[in-house]
């Protein structure tokens, strides 16, 4: 792994990347401050009905910002590194940065939404198109799991992970698109592709983001490969000391072993067959021909596979990522009448992340066209008459932050060991964020407006996981104060609306107390303060069941990828960080209860 980089800043190296696409293809535009980057509207029009739209957490390009463009994708949407966008960026893109009713005028058109089996990308953008469709949009979402790196097992809950294989559907679904189809047949024909993909990668060593301390990462030995190893640093099934072409014989044995009940998850039997050989970002273009040729070598030898489209190259990242992944795409009839899989593979377009030039013609246009934006602010709220003291809300609220920012790099740590790292610092942005808003605009004492004015700071500085599930239970925080207005705003008030908000949050995630996520701190929170009204006792409750979450196995998240003893040694970081959000509520700086202790409170 090698921790050197041109650009340390990971803020500023995003920003830079996307503002990058524009300057390589002239039929794109960015929405920077959503990290938007779509397709330019064009003077003559066009036939297509469907946009498609896709995204997720920056370092796996090119996919997902690169593979804007005429005859692929319609728009991306990107978060930080390896962290989901927010689901305020993602309905902003489908309600304002693509054609959402088709540009034929005859309003059957719609958008198709595809996403990475990830909790935070399902959770941010399931939220968006459930947003977009109460707007009155048609909208699909198809989600992508194509990994089988992590067996049926293992994964639980939480099914197989998206990888490479995505950029598949993305270009199939985007041919079509071109075509004019509907958007019936383009979300029947991603799903078929989905349905019959494989993946699965291999790497010498763990990536390293920009900005975070080398010491954080975990190295592979000299000569060890990690065979499953997922694109955001994920443990995999194994970690061996073996040559190529064993090595790539595992691979395939994972993806194609009908013997292999837990990996087993699709018979590749089909006349034709498509490969992709795709890097990870740091093997040379010499050395990926050399592992291309012994894929296909051992393809036909091994299971009398030839593939009828072989496609090697970087498709999808994890950063400057030692490995690769392979793919294979079971090829069958879509049934809709028209072009097959592989005339839509082979279908033109113009996106710098495919192996596709950009046409003289568009270059030649200039075409400098954006799209105003059109997106209504739904978080404008007026006086509820659910009153408060102002200053006692801020000073808690402001303390509970602050506790917040100062445990960061403990979270951040519990992070490294059972999840991705980014935890605490999605924390800490969004609490700063929140602090910033509290000076310069101070809470007005009634707390539907109170609550309301951080939502919009929740979605947009809150990325990840986390971020989609503070923004859910904010925004169904903000609707059930107002059910409770007018009145005094007091501590069983808030219960019965936390405990409405919870319950909401509830259709989103599967997520429960014992399953090691940050409920498991919220849920005692809110039942104890509605049994008591009591804010000290209520956070005594959670800061001991964020304790509790030590040794609690996970059963959601990338927590269940990780294995080993990791979350034998550390509580959950999600729920830890909420704990000492409320320890600040109950009035106790981070500080504190490491010398207090809760029997002093």
């Amino acid at each position: 792994m090698s921790s050197k980089h041109f650009i340390n800043d990971p803020i500023h190296l995003v920003n830079s990347a996307l503002h990058a696409i524009t300057l390589t293809n002239p039929s794109v535009a960015l929405d920077a401050d959503n990290k938007i980057v779509y397709l330019r509207p064009t003077q003559n029009g066009s036939h297509q009905k469907v946009s498609v739209i896709s995204g997720g957490g920056s370092g796996h390009e090119p996919s997902f910002t690169a593979m804007v463009g005429p005859g692929l994708l319609s728009a991306s949407v990107a978060g930080t590194i390896f962290a989901s966008p927010s689901a305020e960026q993602v309905r902003r893109a489908i309600m304002g940065r693509v054609d959402n009713n088709g540009t034929d005028g005859q309003g059957d058109g719609g958008v198709l939404v595809t996403v990475m089996n990830y909790t935070g990308d399902v959770l941010n953008f399931g939220t968006a198109v459930e947003k977009a469709r109460a707007a009155g949009v048609k909208v699909e979402m198809v989600v992508v799991g194509d990994d089988v790196g992590v067996g049926r097992a293992k994964a639980g809950k939480v099914g197989r992970r998206g990888i490479a294989g995505t950029v598949l559907v993305h270009k199939i679904a985007g041919a079509l698109a071109a075509q004019g189809r509907s958007l019936g047949e383009v979300v029947k024909v991603a799903n078929l592709a989905a349905r019959n993909l494989v993946s699965v990668g291999a790497s010498l060593e763990h990536v390293h983001v920009p900005g975070r301390r080398e010491s954080e990462e975990q190295h592979l030995k000299v000569g060890e490969v990690e065979i499953g190893m997922g694109i955001h640093n994920e443990p995999g099934s194994s970690k061996e000391t073996i040559e190529l072409p064993e090595l790539v014989g595992k691979m395939l044995g994972q993806m194609l072993d009908q013997k292999d009940e837990d990996r087993a998850f699709l018979n590749v039997n089909s006349n034709e067959v498509v490969l992709m050989v795709n890097n990870l970002g740091g093997v040379s273009v010499l050395e990926l021909g050399g592992i291309t040729a012994e894929v296909v070598a051992q393809l036909e030898k091994s299971y009398g596979i030839r593939p009828v489209r072989i496609l090697s190259g970087t498709y999808m990242t994890a950063l400057n990522g030692l490995g690769f992944s392979i793919t294979l795409l079971n090829v069958v009839n879509t049934d809709i009448g028209g072009p097959g899989m592989i005339e839509l593979l082979d279908a033109p377009c113009e996106a710098t992340g495919w192996a596709a030039p950009i046409s003289k013609g568009s270059w030649e246009a200039k075409n400098t066209a954006t799209r105003e934006e059109k997106v209504s602010n739904d978080n404008e709220i007026g006086p509820s008459g659910l009153k408060g003291d102002a200053k006692v809300a801020q000073d808690a609220l402001t303390l509970g932050l602050q506790n917040v920012v100062a445990v960061e790099q403990e979270v951040t740590r519990f992070d490294t060991i059972v999840g991705d790292g980014d935890c605490g610092i999605g924390l800490k942005r969004g609490a700063e964020a929140i602090l910033k808003l509290l000076s310069e605009k101070p809470l007005t004492g009634d707390a539907v407006i109170d609550v309301a004015s951080v939502v919009p700071v929740v979605e947009k500085t809150m990325d990840g996981t986390s971020g989609a599930l503070y923004a859910i239970f904010l925004n169904s925080l903000v609707h059930s104060l107002k059910t409770l207005a007018p009145g005094e705003v007091t501590p069983k008030v808030w219960a019965a609306a936390l405990k409405q908000s919870s319950e909401a949050l509830s259709k989103y995630t599967p997520a429960r107390p014992g399953d090691r996520t940050l409920v498991d701190a919220l849920h005692p929170f809110v039942e104890v303060l509605g049994q008591t009204g009591d804010v000290k006792q209520a956070a005594k409750a959670a800061f001991a069941a964020a304790e509790g979450t030590k040794g609690m196995k996970a059963s959601l998240g990338r927590t269940v990828y990780i294995g080993g003893h990791g979350y034998e040694e550390v509580p959950d970081p999600g729920a830890w960080g909420l704990a000492y959000f409320f320890l600040g509520l109950a009035g106790v700086k981070a500080a504190e209860d490491k010398d207090a202790g809760w029997e002093k409170i």
